[in-house]
């Protein structure tokens, strides 16, 4: 987990904001978006790295069998520096701000009736080819719009916006990950259509992404074949945190060894009620039942919203 990492610098189409690490960026239009996170900065501890024992390899075997856990502690990860106690404290802080981030963007998507995803992967499992394909195929019956989430470059916006669909590029720098804050720069860029779908595609990164909610309906995971079956056992928070997993390039399958039933077992292992759909970007195959759970829950999505109008009217 990032959240004491100090990422988080981004900007929309190249113009640098606000993200939720407490400092200072000049955001859309040029505007400075200066906000007091209330925690300090400053280090209150010495960055000395002993360790208090021995490096010597004489049991070296004796350790070879057990994993050095460095996530074992209360907060989940080790900082060198910081105490456990401290870590849980900053992430609650960050957290809770962007929470708070994410809280009015699930209000504006409420008010709208729009239906928002956000996918996350590591990188190279063929989310942008995905979504691509998906606008391409259900552009004349959904309203679409896109947030692309990438470190560096507008390569993905362009690619989704050729398929037919408005993107928003918002590019993280060192940043691992989107925060509802960065999500809530990219909506003032986009017209949200009544009762339509947004995909969030977050950066390319099976850890930080998981801790983040940018007010979105679900995460949708996507794994590809060519990544290997115990993926959900390695990076369990991600899979835990998603309501549908993609498991893409199936048209790899027979020249591959890998074998599906074991990799959503596994899934099914770190999340029970995780749904699973073996799909092709490339080929199309499994597309239409996604398009099938997409299609419904956007539409029950936008007949709460008008039966919520309606209520209110009354």
């Amino acid at each position: 987990m990032c959240t004491v990492c100090g990422c988080g610098t981004s900007s929309v189409e190249g113009k640098p904001v606000e993200a939720t690490d407490g400092h200072s960026h000049e955001g859309p239009g040029g505007d400075a978006h200066a906000h007091d996170h209330g925690h300090r900065h400053d280090h209150d501890h010495d960055h000395a790295h002993g360790h208090g024992h021995s490096h010597d390899r004489d049991s070296a075997g004796e350790h070879a069998s057990a994993p050095i856990d460095f996530g074992a502690g209360a907060a989940g990860v080790h900082v060198a520096g910081l105490s456990q106690d401290r870590i849980v404290r900053i992430e609650r802080d960050i957290l809770g701000k962007n929470n708070g981030h994410a809280a009015e963007n699930r209000a504006r998507f409420a008010r709208t009736g729009t239906f928002a995803l956000n996918f996350v992967s590591s990188p190279g499992s063929g989310k942008t080819s995905l979504l691509a394909r998906a606008i391409g195929e259900l552009k004349d019956r959904l309203k679409i719009a896109v947030i692309e989430g990438d470190q560096q470059t507008s390569n993905d916006a362009q690619r989704i916006r050729a398929a037919g669909a408005p993107a928003v590029q918002i590019n993280t720098g060192k940043g691992c990950h989107l925060d509802a804050h960065m999500v809530g720069h990219g909506l003032d860029q986009l017209k949200l259509e009544h009762g339509g779908v947004l995909f969030i595609e977050n950066v390319g990164n099976l850890v930080c992404p998981a801790a983040f909610d940018l007010g979105e309906a679900h995460k949708v995971v996507v794994l590809s074949v060519t990544e290997g079956e115990d993926k959900p056992l390695k990076y369990p928070e991600m899979f835990a945190a998603s309501d549908l997993l993609l498991l893409n390039k199936s048209d790899l399958l027979p020249h591959l060894d890998f074998d599906t039933g074991l990799c959503l077992a596994n899934a099914l292992r770190i999340n029970p009620d995780l749904q699973t759909l073996i799909v092709s970007a490339k080929t199309g195959e499994g597309m239409p039942a996604f398009y099938a759970w997409l299609e419904g829950r956007a539409a029950r999505r936008a007949r709460a919203t008008a039966h919520h109008a309606t209520a209110k009217k009354n």
